[in-house]
């Protein structure tokens, strides 16, 4: 891990853009003292519109999570930003529009092609990320993981036995396979839904949230479309994460 930039934001959180590799992150930390102990994390997920685009959504999260204590970190995704593009995932976002402006259904095809190769290679890079976030001694456990793309927060909470809590956000594709893999999932989990979300399969993200094998989930709906999760919302799914990593 290479630090590239860092600022210290208007209430003290520390910004320090990254790179891993050719990956570029930010992690926030919280304003410190003399005797601050290691901060818990919260790795911030996102869809893959580009870390400059998520920025305004995703810095206001990491300063409500610094204002308890929490470390915050994200990653570009693959096919992302500055990222290479990834042809393949050109070619299935192409098919999805042109079914979705028809009014056609999308077929599983579409959804395996466009999602399970981002899985595959964004999985890996986030517990690269979280071995070098982990060795920095002002960053300690547990880990949580909050966010989308909610096939990558499966397959994370899936695999990574340090991940001891998720907030999940629906509202994504979701291939077959990752449905199996969400019988797997033990960690606690708190679920957002928008109920009027024009982009998401409602009756799918239910069935999504049953096939989870947690003992401890919950799902919380909400009114509006993708983009209108209200503030009550996230101060719930902040007391969750604080309730399960402090």
């Amino acid at each position: 891990m290479h630090f590239t930039s860092e600022q210290h934001l208007d209430d003290g959180v520390l910004e320090r853009e990254f790179t891993l590799g050719e990956i570029p992150g930010i992690l926030w930390t919280p304003a410190t003292t003399p005797a601050s102990a290691p901060a818990p994390l919260i790795l911030l997920g996102h869809p893959p519109l580009g870390l400059r685009t998520m920025y305004p959504r995703l810095v206001d999260r990491a300063r409500h999570c610094a204002a308890e204590g929490f470390a915050t970190a994200t990653i570009e995704l693959p096919g992302s930003g500055e990222r290479p593009r990834r042809p393949a995932a050109e070619q299935a976002r192409a098919d999805l529009r042109r079914v979705m402006e028809a009014g056609e259904p999308v077929t599983d095809e579409i959804v395996d092609a466009l999602v399970l190769p981002l899985v595959d290679q964004a999985v890996p890079e986030w517990q690269a990320a979280l071995d070098a976030l982990l060795s920095l001694p002002e960053i300690g456990g547990p880990v949580g993981y909050s966010g989308g793309v909610i096939s990558i927060g499966i397959r994370l909470a899936v695999v990574e036995p340090r991940i001891s809590a998720a907030v999940l956000f629906a509202g994504s594709f979701v291939p077959r396979a990752i449905f199996d893999e969400a019988r797997q999932v033990t960690i606690p989990l708190h679920v957002l839904l928008q109920w009027d979300d024009e982009g998401n399969d409602r009756q799918a993200a239910l069935d999504l949230f049953d096939a989870f094998g947690s003992e401890e989930k919950s799902l919380h709906a909400n009114m509006g479309g993708h983009t209108g999760v209200p503030q009550f919302a996230g101060d719930t799914a902040a007391r969750f994460l604080t309730r399960h990593l402090s």
